[in-house]
C-alpha cells in the first residue's frame, strides 16, 4: 500500500504545482513542506523529550519483504534539523527566485519547487528507514531531486558540468551502498541496518564498514570523495546550496552513525574508530586549507562544509575509540559534542549560504575581489552574516563554541585519564589546526566582502533584500543564539541521542558537564551585557563630538580608491604558499611586471583548484566526452544506416543466445 500511495502523492503535488499560477507556486511548496515538517516534528519532539517511545511501523517492500520505518532518538534529531532547514529554505526561495519568475518558464519554476519538496521528503525518508529497499529508494530520490535543483541555471556550461559530476559520483556511492546491503543480505538473509549487528562477529566486519563508509562518505563530502562538493554548491541557487550543505550532506554522516549504532561491541570497533578519526583529520585539514585559498564566497563555504564534516568525524572517531576501551563517560561527552556540532553546522552554514545568496542577487557576483563595503548597503545581511561567521569560528557566546568545546573536552580527558592517549593527542592537534585556519578563512571572507570600500559599482548600487529572506535568515539565527546562550538545555536533549550508542549507559553529563555549561551561559550573558553597555556609552559620548568620516582604507593617500585594499588573494598569501602542493593555480590575465615603472591597467586573477579534482574526477569526464563523441558519430541522419544498426543488434542477440551467453 505504501509504495502504491507514494507515486500518487508525488503526482498530486506535481499537479498542484504545475497548475498553480507562477507567483503562487512558492505558497504551494511552502504548504507541503510545512505539512511534512509538522508531521515530522510532532513525534520527533516527543521522542527527544522522552514523552514518547520509539515510533515504528511496517511496510511491505517489493524486494526485501516486510521492512520497518521508525523514529528513534537519532532519527528524531535529524528530522528536527531537516524540518527547520526545509521551512527556512522554502521561505528564502520566495525572495531569491522572485527576479527569475519573468526569466524562467512556469514549468521550470514548478519543476524546481517539486524537486525541493521531494528533497525534503526524501531526506526524511532516509532517516526513518531501517534499510533495504525503502532506504535505497529514499536515497536515490534525494540524489535525483538535488540533481534537478542544481540544474536550475542549466544554460551555463559550468552548471551542467557540476551537475553531471554530482550525479555520477552520487551513483558511484549508491553502487557501494547496494554492495554493502547485498553483503549484509548474503551474511544474514536481511538487508537492513539491524542486520549489521548480526555481522559484527563475522570476519567481514571491517570490509562491510568500509563499504558503508565509502558509500555514505561520498554524500558527506569525505576526503577524497569530495570533488563534487566545491563544484555543485557554487552552481546551485543559494537556497539549494544552503539545504544541501547544511542538511543533505549530513545524511551521509547519519548513515555512518547508524552503522556504528548497530555494530555494538564488535571486536573491530577500535580499528573502525581509528579509521574514522584518520578520515576526519585529513578531511577537516584538507577542506579548510582549500577554503582559505578560495576567492569565491560559495566555493569557500563549500570547502568549509568539508572541514566541518571532518570535525564531526573527529568527534565520532574519539567516541568510538572510547567506547571500544569501555570509557563510557568519554564516549558520551565526545558523541554529544559531535551531535551538537552536526546540529550547529546545519544552522550557521545555512545562514552563511543565505547571506551569500543575498549578496549575489544584489551585486551579481560572489567573487571576493569584486565586492567590499557591502555592510554599508546591506546592514541586516552584514549583521546576520557576522553572527554565522562568529559561530562557525567556534567563538563564544554562540553555538559553534559549545559543540567543539565538548569534543575538545572528550580528547583532553582522554589524555588526562590515559585512555587512547596517542589518538586523542593527534585529534587535538588536528582540531586545533583546523580551528586556526577557520578563523583565518572567515576573517578573510567577512573583511573582504563587508568591510572596506566597494570595488565595483554593483555594490554601491545594491540595497537590502526583501523581508522574506530576512525572516528565513532569522530562523537559524534564533537557534544559534539559543544554543549558544543556554547550552545546558540542548545538551540534555543531545545526551538522550548519544545514549543510543551505549544502550547500557545511564545519563552522566548532569553532574559532569552541566555546571561548566551553566558558567559558559553566565559568561556569555555577561559578555552581551558588557558589549551593549559599551556601545550605549560610545553612542552617548559621540553626541557631543564632531565626527569626521573618511575612507576606510586611506593608507595615507589623499585620493584612495577601491583598488587600494587587501584582496582575498593577498589576505591568504601565506597559506597559499603552503598549499601549493595540494592545489593547482589557474591564472586569468597578467600580473604587473617587475620592469614596469609606470604600469598600464592590468586584469589579474587567480583561482585555486583542488588537485584531487583532476586526479579523481577529470578522467571520467573525458571518458564520457569521448563516449558521447563516438555515439554521436552514429547519428548519420540516413534511415538505411539505422536499419543496418538494428539488424546488427538482432544478429548479435542471436549469436549470444546460441553461445548461451544470454
Amino acid at each position: 500500500m505504501f509504495y502504491a500511495l507514494l507515486p500518487l502523492a508525488i503526482a498530486l503535488v506535481a499537479v498542484l504545482l504545475f497548475a498553480t499560477p507562477v507567483r503562487a507556486k512558492v505558497w504551494v511548496a511552502t504548504g507541503v513542506i510545512v505539512a511534512l515538517a509538522v508531521a515530522a516534528l510532532v513525534p520527533s519532539v516527543g521522542v527527544l523529550a522522552g514523552l514518547l517511545p520509539d515510533v515504528q511501523w511496517s511496510i511491505a517492500s517489493p524486494v526485501f519483504g516486510v521492512e520497518k520505518l521508525s523514529i528513534d532518538a537519532l532519527s528524531a534529531l535529524f528530522l528536527v534539523v531537516i524540518a527547520v532547514a526545509g521551512i527556512a529554505t522554502v521561505i528564502y526561495s520566495k525572495g531569491y527566485l522572485n527576479h527569475y519568475l519573468d526569466k524562467k518558464s512556469s514549468a521550470h519554476i514548478s519543476l524546481h519547487y517539486l524537486s525541493l519538496v521531494l528533497l525534503v521528503a526524501a531526506m526524511m525518508g532516509v532517516v526513518i528507514s531501517s534499510g533495504g529497499f525503502s532506504f535505497l529508494l529514499a536515497w536515490e530520490m534525494m540524489t535525483i531531486a538535488s540533481f534537478v535543483l542544481i540544474l536550475f541555471d542549466a544554460q551555463r556550461a559550468e552548471v551542467l558540468r557540476a551537475a553531471l559530476t554530482y550525479l555520477v559520483m552520487m551513483h558511484i556511492g549508491f553502487i557501494l551502498l547496494v554492495a554493502a546491503f547485498a553483503t549484509t543480505f548474503s551474511l544474514t538473509g536481511e538487508a537492513s541496518f539491524e542486520a549489521v549487528s548480526l555481522c559484527a562477529s563475522s570476519s567481514k566486519t571491517i570490509v562491510l564498514f568500509v563499504l558503508f563508509l565509502l558509500g555514505f562518505g561520498m554524500k558527506a563530502g569525505m576526503f577524497p570523495l569530495h570533488v563534487w562538493l566545491p563544484e555543485a554548491h557554487p552552481a546551485a541557487p543559494s537556497h539549494v546550496s544552503a539545504i544541501m550543505s547544511g542538511v543533505m550532506i549530513k545524511t551521509g554522516v547519519y548513515g555512518v552513525m547508524r552503522i556504528l549504532w548497530h555494530l555494538g561491541e564488535a571486536e573491530e570497533l577500535y580499528v573502525i574508530g581509528m579509521i574514522i578519526l584518520a578520515v576526519g583529520i585529513v578531511t577537516g585539514v584538507w577542506g579548510i586549507v582549500l577554503a582559505t585559498t578560495q576567492n569565491d564566497m560559495k566555493r569557500l563555504l563549500a570547502y568549509s562544509s568539508m572541514e566541518n564534516v571532518g570535525i564531526i568525524f573527529i568527534g565520532l572517531g574519539i567516541a568510538t575509540l572510547s567506547k571500544a576501551e569501555g570509557a563510557t563517560l568519554l564516549a558520551t561527552v565526545s558523541l554529544c559534542g559531535t551531535l551538537l556540532h552536526l546540529v550547529n553546522h546545519s544552522l550557521f552554514k545555512s545562514l552563511l549560504f543565505f547571506g551569500a545568496g543575498n549578496i549575489y542577487s544584489q551585486t551579481h557576483t560572489t567573487h571576493l575581489d569584486k565586492l567590499g563595503g557591502v555592510a554599508k548597503y546591506m546592514p541586516m545581511t552584514a549583521v546576520l552574516f557576522l553572527v554565522a561567521t562568529v559561530a562557525i569560528c567556534a567563538m563564544p557566546p554562540l553555538n559553534g563554541f559549545v559543540g567543539e568545546f565538548l569534543i575538545y573536552l572528550g580528547m583532553f580527558d582522554s589524555v588526562r585519564w590515559g585512555v587512547n592517549v596517542l589518538p586523542a593527542a593527534v585529534g587535538l592537534i588536528g582540531l586545533s589546526l583546523i580551528g586556526g585556519f577557520v578563523v583565518l578563512a572567515f576573517s578573510k571572507l567577512y573583511s573582504t566582502v563587508f568591510l572596506g570600500t566597494p570595488r565595483h559599482h554593483h555594490v554601491a548600487e545594491s540595497r537590502e533584500v526583501d523581508n522574506a529572506r530576512i525572516v528565513a535568515m532569522a530562523i537559524p539565527t534564533i537557534a544559534i543564539l539559543c544554543i549558544g546562550l543556554v547550552p545546558q538545555y540542548s545538551v540534555v536533549v543531545i545526551e538522550r541521542v548519544a545514549l543510543q550508542f551505549m544502550p547500557s549507559a545511564e545519563p552522566v553529563l548532569a553532574g559532569y558537564i552541566t555546571p561548566t555549561l551553566f558558567h559558559i551561559s553566565l559568561v556569555a550573558l555577561m559578555l552581551i551585557l558588557l558589549t551593549t553597555f559599551l556601545y550605549l556609552l560610545k553612542q552617548r559620548a559621540q553626541r557631543s563630538r564632531t565626527i569626521a568620516e573618511g575612507p576606510t582604507w586611506g593608507c595615507g593617500f589623499t585620493s584612495p580608491n577601491g583598488r587600494m585594499q587587501y584582496t582575498g588573494e593577498s589576505f591568504a598569501e601565506g597559506v597559499e604558499s603552503i598549499a601549493t602542493s595540494i592545489t593547482q593555480q589557474m591564472v586569468e590575465g597578467k600580473a604587473v611586471g617587475k620592469g614596469e615603472i609606470f604600469p598600464s591597467r592590468h586584469t589579474y586573477g587567480v583561482r585555486h583548484k583542488d588537485k584531487i579534482d583532476s586526479l579523481f574526477a577529470a578522467w571520467w569526464v573525458e571518458l564520457l566526452r569521448q563516449i558521447n563523441k563516438r555515439i554521436m558519430s552514429l547519428r548519420t541522419g540516413k534511415i538505411n544506416h539505422y536499419i543496418l544498426f538494428a539488424l546488427l543488434f538482432l544478429v548479435a542477440i542471436f549469436v549470444l543466445s546460441l553461445l548461451n551467453v544470454i
